[in-house]
């Protein structure tokens, strides 16, 4: 008998996985749920019982009270006695008034702008094209400048998800030896903001869109840097703007496909002085995936290709498309886990 029970725990371990797997998006949807009712705001740093929480959100008591203890299966929320509840760390970060809050992330990637495409994720792999095209009737980031309040959320998203590349790039790179720092496409700056903050001596510049650059602002004024940057509004695909020794490319290779890639890449290197450099900072697939690899990499990989026709890409694709462009990459640095993102340095040819 026990013989038996050993032999069937793998199997009983695979069929785990699969349930977990098939049940992610309902965690998602639970997720985004208490994000938008407001479920961790409402219960803040203390603890409160779910009839409290019902009662500050508006919402049913039971049904809450089932809310709340998904929440808490999750590692959300901890249930320290019958219907009584305190937020957890992890939790904390879907608070919309802590600093390092990532509610706005969590209600981009679980609306119908991010999640629709996905429901026909086959019909990508098929064509190799994204499917929000079809789905919205046209490209992801022109459904966003249609959208000015989606497009604020957007550009709240990608600052919170900066926020850990933000801490960490400025110690693992010599930005100091330069003069002016361009971030293409550098959105409301934070990255930017915080390479500034740790390296007194150079100047910066955004350049981005109209959208892109909509809160950059704000959020350079609130860091005490706005006086070092300069916002220059662009079309990376048409030109990029001249005036800077290091250029940084943080998550926009991945948005596009080679072809796109490259022609950013040539702007930029038809400006470049002599002595600049290009820092990319996006994760670099490994050739083949290890046993350890984090999901959430190839997960954005297929983001990428059914939501706006871009991809993740291993060090041989960085290195193809860096020589389209007339560049060769002189160093690739890993940023501490969990960090995903590397930074590639790339210098003219």
């Amino acid at each position: 008998m026990e013989a038996n029970e050993e032999r069937a725990t793998p199997a009983r371990a695979a069929r785990g996985t699969v349930t977990q797997l098939l049940f992610g998006q309902l965690s998602t949807h639970v997720v985004a749920a208490a994000v938008r009712l407001g479920v961790l705001d409402r219960i803040g740093a203390g603890t409160r019982t779910a009839d409290d929480v019902a009662t500050a959100c508006g919402t049913q008591p039971q049904a809450t009270l089932r809310l709340l203890r998904a929440l808490a299966a999750l590692g959300l929320l901890t249930e320290h006695e019958p219907g009584t509840f305190e937020v957890t760390a992890a939790g904390a970060l879907l608070r919309n008034d802590t600093q390092d809050s990532m509610a706005a992330l969590a209600r981009m990637f679980s609306s119908p702008v991010m999640t629709r495409a996905w429901e026909r994720l086959e019909d990508s792999v098929r064509s190799g094209e994204p499917a929000f095209d079809a789905v919205f009737g046209t490209d992801f980031f022109s459904h966003l400048k249609g959208d000015p309040e989606l497009s604020q959320e957007f550009n709240t998203a990608m600052s919170q998800g900066t926020r850990t590349a933000a801490q960490d790039v400025p110690a693992h790179y010599d930005f100091g030896r330069f003069t002016t720092i361009v971030d293409v496409g550098g959105g409301d700056g934070t990255l930017l903001a915080a390479i500034l903050r740790a390296h007194p001596a150079p100047r910066g510049m955004i350049y981005d869109t109209a959208e892109g650059l909509a809160q950059a602002g704000a959020r350079l004024a609130a860091e005490g840097v706005a006086d070092r940057v300069t916002l220059e509004t662009g079309d990376f695909f048409a030109a990029a703007p001249a005036g800077g020794d290091l250029y940084l490319l943080k998550s926009v290779i991945h948005d596009w496909n080679d072809e796109q890639c490259a022609g950013i890449l040539r702007h930029i290197r038809q400006v470049l002085p002599a002595d600049g450099r290009v820092l990319i900072i996006e994760p670099v697939l490994a050739d083949a995936v290890r046993p350890d690899a984090p999901a959430v990499i190839y997960m954005s990989d297929l983001n990428m290709l059914v939501n706006v026709g871009g991809r993740e890409r291993t060090r041989a694709d960085f290195e193809a498309l860096c020589a389209q462009a007339g560049f060769t990459i002189t160093g690739l640095t890993p940023l501490p886990a969990p960090d995903p993102f590397v930074l590639i340095e790339a210098a003219a040819v």
